[in-house]
């Protein structure tokens, strides 16, 4: 057997898709945490969401109650029974001090969830562009495969703008540019 001469450019093709498989790897890594991170802040803001509607459940009951011994509280007091009224006035009290706690807890459930909203979308975003740069990168890679046994050049040369396209969505993942 002769020995053949190695083009050059087989050097670099070499070392394109060594580059563009480990960001591929990152790519897939990073995008998979964001999604994780996505799922389980909807989880918890769904959760938020849920007490939230239930200290507004809570406090529509206490509500009711409350215009149902105002109008009680009226009857009494046309009438003799004077301590059953202080009893209700007392009554009416608490239930409106539950009323101000079940509507501050719900102002305050609200906020979070809506935290939590905005750490899902945020990362929505990124793992969207990991995941958009792990797609060009594996084609990247699959045509320098292809060019390598080929020996096309012209396949690694559009391998590598599918990579650049890649690395353009690698690059965004972390910074959020485009």
């Amino acid at each position: 057997m002769r020995d053949e001469k190695k083009e050059v450019w087989l050097n670099y093709l070499a070392l394109t898709t060594v580059i563009f498989a480990v960001c591929a790897t990152l790519s897939t890594f990073k995008g998979g945490g964001f999604s994780t991170r996505s799922v389980i802040s909807q989880a918890q803001a769904s959760d938020e969401w849920a007490y939230f509607q239930a200290k507004g459940i809570k406090s529509y009951i206490y509500q009711v109650q409350v215009e149902k011994l105002e109008l009680d509280l009226i009857e009494l007091q046309q009438g003799s029974n004077q301590k059953l009224a202080s009893t209700y006035a007392e009554k009416i009290a608490d239930y409106k001090r539950k009323i101000e706690k079940y509507e501050k807890e719900k102002t305050e459930a609200q906020v979070k969830a809506k935290q939590l909203e905005s750490v899902r979308d945020e990362a929505q975003i990124h793992s969207k562009a990991f995941g958009m740069a792990v797609i060009y990168l594996q084609i990247a890679i699959l045509l320098s495969s292809i060019a390598g046994l080929l020996k096309k050049k012209v396949v690694w040369l559009a391998g590598t703008l599918a990579g650049l396209v890649g690395m353009i969505y690698f690059a965004d993942g972390f910074l959020v540019f485009l």
